[in-house]
């Protein structure tokens, strides 16, 4: 692992297919994040990225993310949470991100709201409102046609600055178009929140699709850090 060059050739090759796609696009690779996911990798690995030049590190578990953003502590890393998020871990996860990709929910938003306010009033976090594309109510993410409530309701809330969204493109539908339905979306969102323009989409294998569409952040693991170890 660290050391023998796989993942400084695998972030390099992922950094050059990205700015391939920024080009095809004609648009600004400065307006473009990449977001290296290392969930069940260990803490090495992304004391090792950060040696690459990675600032950005997303993590789907609470008690993994918290673990490892204690342990990093001495490095200035930008932890983004990314999975789904209870409601009652919401304290714990304002600790230590910068941005939660995962707004679902209105009691989410409440209890980051509340979070936030008893850390320090001053405190921000980002917030992406994750859409759901598909017609299972059981997956997370909101609602198209609630989507400008909830906008409403994040945007209510101290402490939470409002980005723009979150999407994972169904394994149904083809990329492109899956991430074109979320820029449209993100059109309509900023009639009512205009500066919440960052769109969060576009993995491993679709981010040239996703930043064709307009893609601010993307959010990629196994392309850069390698099969992940067996979850814990």
């Amino acid at each position: 692992m660290a050391g023998d060059g796989a993942l400084a050739e695998r972030l390099a090759r992922v950094e050059a297919g990205i700015a391939d796609a920024v080009r095809e696009a004609g648009r600004d690779p400065a307006d473009v994040t990449t977001i290296v996911v290392t969930k069940f990798h260990p803490a090495t690995l992304v004391r090792e990225l950060a040696g690459l030049g990675v600032v950005d590190v997303g993590e789907n578990r609470q008690q993994e993310a918290s673990e490892k953003s204690a342990e990093l502590a001495d490095l200035e890393l930008r932890w983004h949470f990314i999975g789904q998020l209870q409601s009652k871990k919401a304290r714990l996860v304002s600790g230590f991100a910068t941005a939660v990709h995962s707004l679902d929910r209105l009691s989410l938003v409440t209890a980051l709201g509340s979070a936030l306010a008893s850390r320090d009033p001053r405190t921000t976090l980002d917030g992406f409102i994750q859409v759901n594309l598909t017609d299972d109510t059981a997956r997370g993410g909101v609602r198209p046609g609630d989507l400008d409530a909830f906008a409403e309701s994040v945007l209510a809330t101290d402490g939470i600055r409002l980005r723009g969204l979150m999407a994972v493109a169904p394994l149904d539908v083809e990329p492109r178009a899956a991430f074109e339905a979320v820029r449209l979306l993100g059109e309509r969102l900023r009639t009512v929140a205009p500066e919440a323009t960052a769109l969060s989409m576009g993995m491993s294998g679709d981010y040239r699709e996703a930043v064709l569409e307009g893609a601010t952040h993307l959010r990629i693991g196994t392309a850069i850090t390698g099969n992940r170890p067996l979850a814990g």
